[in-house]
């Protein structure tokens, strides 16, 4: 059963902190981007939505090469953490941040989009800072785009395989997730095990896709 369980507890484990870390950026982003005008932002936005489109096995080269022994960054990572993150499951955490950010920010682009300027500029005229327009005003009137980021990037997490198998790697307990032990499942002819992890993925995804739908209409 250990051999069950284990990627699905590493998955939702890894998709839970990886979508805590996306939800904060992709509001941050979303919020300054916003009906921000500045020279470039067309660049910074294609920068931002890059990961959707990039092959998987694109952004995993990429962070080996970003987190490699070789380069600056991970220099400065090893001698941080005293080893590097490559074949952890933060690196799993890493891989799952990018590939799902730009759902996230473009849903909460959207939605502080779509907050009406007047509310928030009679927030600041009764005397509030950015801070609390931000928190008390802003977030609440996008909430519903929030959420349906958040449902829609934690889904994305889940199911991320190809970043994660190249700077994660695939080790049983450590970093195995769903898709990766879905793979090695095929890949030996336990299809029964196979079979019931596509299932558990399934019924996951089904679910976080209907919450989105609800909360979209609702």
């Amino acid at each position: 059963m250990n051999e069950f369980w284990s990627p699905v507890w590493l998955s939702l484990k890894v998709s839970l902190v990886a979508g805590a870390i996306v939800v904060i950026l992709g509001m941050l982003c979303g919020k300054w981007m916003a009906r921000r005008r500045f020279k470039g932002k067309i660049v910074v936005e294609t920068l931002f939505m890059l990961p959707l489109v990039l092959p998987p096995s694109v952004v995993g080269f990429l962070l080996m090469v970003v987190f490699g022994k070789n380069s600056l960054v991970g220099r400065a990572v090893e001698a941080i953490f005293q080893g590097t993150i490559m074949f952890t499951w933060y690196a799993a955490v890493i891989a799952s941040v990018i590939v799902s950010f730009p759902l996230m920010y473009q849903s909460a682009k959207a939605g502080f989009e779509a907050v009406d300027e007047a509310i928030e500029g009679a927030a600041r005229i009764d005397g509030a800072n950015e801070y609390q327009v931000f928190f008390y005003i802003s977030i609440p009137l996008a909430n519903k785009a929030i959420l349906s980021g958040t449902i829609l990037s934690f889904a994305r997490s889940l199911g991320e395989f190809g970043a994660t198998l190249m700077f994660a790697g695939n080790i049983p307990g450590k970093t195995q997730t769903i898709p990766t032990a879905i793979y090695v499942a095929m890949e030996s002819g336990e299809m029964t095990l196979a079979w019931a992890w596509v299932a558990v993925t399934i019924v996951f995804s089904f679910l976080l896709l209907l919450c989105a739908t609800i909360f979209k209409s609702a």
